[in-house]
């Protein structure tokens, strides 16, 4: 018999999971504030899951599936623009957390700076933070700015999990050897959670999935 593999990709959730996850997103979630320095950040008073990812990795796309709203996170076009850490309530039990996208080679290193600050302050500080959803394009795996966010995590003590993305773009054979180069990169992080969710926001593959992952964190 083989050994499992490391970080498996999570399994389907059975009917009871999956209905909390449905229940809890179908609450609706509306967008609370864009946060650019810590004395902004709302109360630490419920549950919250945060989301990361380099630029045009799709985590836009990815928390509009989630929700069920199409325009309730704006996907930029612009590298560097979005400077905030977006908040989203989600029911009266969870705060949705939309980091700004990070690898914009293009953006002023002043700013790249003074986001870095903030993000380290933020993770570091936050004891409602339950899990960071690290967003992976499956197109192309795991990038050095992607090992940057990994080892902030770890320092952090955050709980991560990656979340791979577009997966209905690539063969199953490409997906597998992409899914091999992650897990290696994974296996040198202390934070990372052992399961990978593979998504496609187009298909709506994984979404599910997802839902029932944040529904079930304490």
């Amino acid at each position: 018999m083989s050994a499992p593999l490391p970080f498996p990709l999570a399994e389907e959730p059975d009917d009871t999971t999956r209905e909390a996850g449905r229940m809890l997103f179908a609450t609706g979630a509306e967008f609370l504030k864009g946060v650019v320095a810590m004395n902004g950040l709302p109360p630490a008073d419920r549950m919250e899951v945060c989301f990361a990812g380099r630029s045009n990795v799709g985590k836009s796309t990815l928390i509009n599936a989630l929700t069920g709203r199409k325009a309730l996170a704006r996907a930029s076009n612009t590298p560097g623009r979005t400077q905030e850490i977006n908040f989203f309530t989600l029911a009266d039990s969870h705060y949705l957390v939309d980091l700004p996208g990070y690898g914009y080679a293009n953006a002023p290193l002043a700013v790249v700076e003074k986001w870095q600050r903030l993000l380290k302050q933020y993770l570091s500080g936050r004891q409602t933070l339950r899990r960071a959803f690290v967003l992976i394009d499956t197109r192309h795996g795991v990038k050095p700015v992607d090992e940057e966010i990994m080892a902030l995590l770890d320092s952090s003590a955050v709980t991560f999990q990656v979340v791979m993305t577009k997966a209905d773009k690539v063969k199953v054979a490409e997906r597998d050897k992409i899914l091999s180069q992650v897990r290696g990169a994974l296996s040198k992080h202390p934070a990372a959670y052992p399961e990978i969710v593979l998504t496609s926001s187009e298909k709506g593959e994984g979404v599910e999935t997802l839902r029932a992952i944040i529904a079930s964190l304490e």
